[in-house]
């Protein structure tokens, strides 16, 4: 995440004057910064303009459902997903709850159970680590593996007491909020209300869902682990367990009743309505202040194991097999996310928002938090108008310098991975941001970037090259309906998360963002109506003239 400044705007500076040459082989002589490609020896200058800058309040409600809990797509085309579960409590940004709704179906229709009289044995849940992608941190620690392996004489294989050998690795995961809590109660119920992919009030992060029997509890203790067993006599895998972790759900009545002895029933007949019959579940944690971290819902195994008759020459066994429910990607995934803001510094940060003015302290949250708007003022446009008419200097760069606010936030116990999006936005007369019609900003369709970072002090200096430099040169676009119209001066919008790739780095898409399920949290330094804070948020524009 950090970067060398000099080595990034060298950087910049060769893109920028590479594209603007090879697309300006013969210019407008008008044209503003024409005069940098001359020959003649040119002056840098760089000034710093006020910028207004507030806090949006997102309602604490974000669209969570699947389409928005890609974290990137593998050389195949398929998507990854990410979930979170866990809690954390603090004095900024207040209580944040992550819970996971999922539907679920029979592995086929009218499934047969193998054979007559089936009884549960025991049912278990499997959570499981997401994949690792350019837009999401590491799921666990890998550098803190311990391995145990221990060998049992009476293991059951096949209902025969077999010598084993039992390989156990554990990793504790990588949370977000308080590290030195180990344990978490994560309960399991069942979801009541009927989950209508077509039901948009139940895509969102603040969606209602009611639930009935609890199907079980287990004690998180902060790791997972993946398991391996050998017979003994011949070396033969008898078991593997892939990374996760593994909870026994208590209340096999619920299972018995529900699926197996309705063997045959309408209700198993077909997925439709499956799926309107055992509506799905949902996973929860009782804490309010421990941590967050990630899973991945496609990679969920609900696991019930039984026994049933089976007859052969005459002769009654009672075997044990496995079902496997389908909880990947056909399903309605849903984040569940709960928020008490009560006495915190964002709360009061958000009633007090000053779209005029700006605010002091800027607040970034991802799942749903709150975001910032900026706006270059138009008064800033004008004079460097003025400035580049009236000297013929030309534009080397423009960026939105933006500080961290160490002060009254550092989380320095949890693994943090900032990560922001930058976006062009019309806001409506309530002042309301148009979710629906974002926009990239040029700079990053045109390869310019979007945002670098230094550490010390710990500031983000966010690319606005080209955006400047088409409303200061009067650009042109197209509007929807194909009409010429001079580009106009948008606000933008600095959101946590990352944009959404395929495996060449192909952006998704504008609404394609990490920001549903971004555990990060962020408070920048904002504006001083006085412009004497250094560390203020500021628009600097470096630009050329001949010496």
């Amino acid at each position: 995440m950090t970067h060398n400044l000099k080595k990034t705007f060298a950087i910049l500076l060769m893109a920028f004057f590479g594209s603007t040459f090879l697309h300006n082989c013969e210019p407008d002589p008008d044209s503003l910064g024409e005069q940098l490609f001359n020959g003649d020896a040119v002056q840098g200058n760089e000034i710093s303009y006020p910028v207004i800058a507030y806090n949006y309040d997102n309602k604490d409600s974000i669209k969570s459902d699947a389409s928005r809990l890609i974290s990137g797509l593998n050389e195949s085309g398929a998507a990854s997903y990410v979930g979170v579960l866990g809690a954390f409590t603090e004095n900024q940004f207040g209580m944040q709850r992550a819970s996971y709704v999922t539907q679920l179906r029979m592995p086929v229709d009218n499934y047969d159970f193998n054979g007559a009289n089936p009884k549960v044995d025991s049912v278990v849940l499997v959570v499981r680590p997401p994949a690792n992608t350019t837009a999401n941190t590491y799921f666990f620690e890998s550098d803190s593996l311990k391995t145990n392996t221990f060998d049992k004489s009476d293991f059951p294989v096949d209902g025969v007491a077999t010598a084993v050998s039992i390989e156990k690795k554990t990793y504790p995961v990588r949370k977000y909020g308080k590290v030195a809590s180990k344990t978490m109660k994560i309960n399991v119920h069942e979801v009541t209300t009927f989950l209508d992919a077509n039901n948009d009030a139940l895509k969102r992060s603040n969606a209602s869902i009611s639930t009935g029997e609890l199907l079980g509890s287990g004690v998180f203790d902060g790791k997972i682990s993946s398991v391996s067993i050998t017979k003994k006599s011949d070396n033969s895998v008898v078991f593997t367990g892939n990374l996760g972790f593994r909870m026994k759900l208590s209340n096999t009545d619920f299972f018995q009743t529900h699926i197996l002895d309705k063997k045959g029933k309408p209700e198993l007949q077909d997925a439709a309505n499956f799926i309107r019959y055992f509506k799905g579940i949902k996973i929860s944690v009782d804490e309010t202040d421990k941590y967050l971290y990630q899973f991945s819902p496609n990679d969920l195994q609900l696991i019930m194991y039984y026994k049933y008759d089976k007859t052969d020459n005459g002769t009654t066994t009672r075997p044990q097999t496995t079902l496997n429910f389908n909880l990947g990607s056909a399903n309605v995934h849903l984040g569940l996310y709960e928020y008490s803001r009560s006495g915190s510094a964002v709360a009061s940060s958000l009633a007090t928002s000053n779209p005029n003015d700006g605010d002091a302290r800027l607040f970034v949250q991802g799942m749903g938090g709150p975001s910032v708007i900026v706006k270059i003022k138009d008064e800033t446009i004008a004079q460097l108008k003025d400035i580049f008419v009236k000297d013929k200097a030309g534009i080397v760069s423009a960026k939105i310098r933006v500080y961290l606010d160490p002060e009254t936030w550092k989380n320095t116990g949890s693994t943090e991975d900032r990560r922001f999006t930058l976006l062009a936005n019309t806001l409506d007369s309530a002042g309301k941001i148009d979710y629906k019609n974002l926009l990239f900003t040029s700079d990053l369709t045109t390869g310019l970037g979007l945002y670098y970072y230094k550490e010390n002090p710990g500031y983000y200096d966010f690319v606005v090259t080209k955006t400047i430099k088409d409303l200061v040169e009067e650009k042109t676009e197209k509007d929807p309906d194909g009409n010429t119209k001079l580009i106009t001066n948008k606000p933008l919008v600095i959101t946590a998360g990352s944009f959404v790739t395929n495996p060449t780095g192909t952006l998704l898409g504008v609404r394609n963002t990490t920001r549903a399920f971004d555990m990060n949290r962020i408070i920048l330094t904002g504006v001083d109506k006085t412009n004497t804070n250094p560390k203020r948020i500021q628009l600097l524009v470096t630009y050329g003239t001949k010496k």
